[in-house]
């Protein structure tokens, strides 16, 4: 079993950075019943700070967004079409609002999927990675390259920003 990453790693790190560390890393998610499900995660997007009009902080704080103004390493979940919570990681120092959503697993790929698959829900709204029983990263590296490419989903965003080359999915050596 590798090394659960700590609170502070997330931390170290602005999103746009992180969001390709992320890629490769195990997501482990340890369920009430027991089981375990370990997963690759293979594809991310990253959001930065206030400026960026597809980020949740481009509104400011307010009671969603709060976590985001908070240091990295905690779960930021949200509901979307009432049905999906999304998974996104808190990154850097306090003040700066930052995310990285999880956007790909190797066992599935889609944000609304990958929360169904974990059974997400409100109460993971602010956990922390780093001493969490339910939810934590390991520092493993899956060998292949990283594509960039923009945001899925933020056309309202404008061209600018829609545009930004935030989106990273890791492409295995043996595809």
């Amino acid at each position: 079993m590798a090394d659960r990453l700590p609170t502070s790693y997330f931390q170290k790190h602005n999103a746009v950075h992180l969001a390709r560390l992320l890629l490769g890393k195990t997501l482990v998610r340890k369920f009430p019943d027991g089981r375990e499900l370990r997963a690759q995660i293979t594809e991310t997007e990253a959001y930065f700070g206030t400026d960026d009009l597809a980020s949740h902080a481009r509104k400011g704080r307010t009671a969603r967004t709060e976590l985001m103004f908070g240091e990295g390493g905690f779960v930021y979940v949200y509901l979307i079409y009432g049905r999906y919570w999304l998974l996104n990681i808190v990154t850097g120092k306090a003040g700066q609002p930052e995310a990285v959503l999880i956007r790909g697993l190797n066992t599935v790929s889609g944000p609304g999927r990958i929360g169904n698959l974990l059974e997400l829900d409100r109460s993971f709204y602010g956990e922390d990675l780093g001493i969490s029983e339910r939810l934590w990263m390991e520092d493993t590296v899956l060998e292949g390259e990283i594509s960039a490419g923009p945001r899925v989903g933020v056309d309202y965003a404008g061209e600018v920003w829609k545009n930004m080359p935030w989106r990273f999915v890791l492409i295995s050596a043996t595809s």
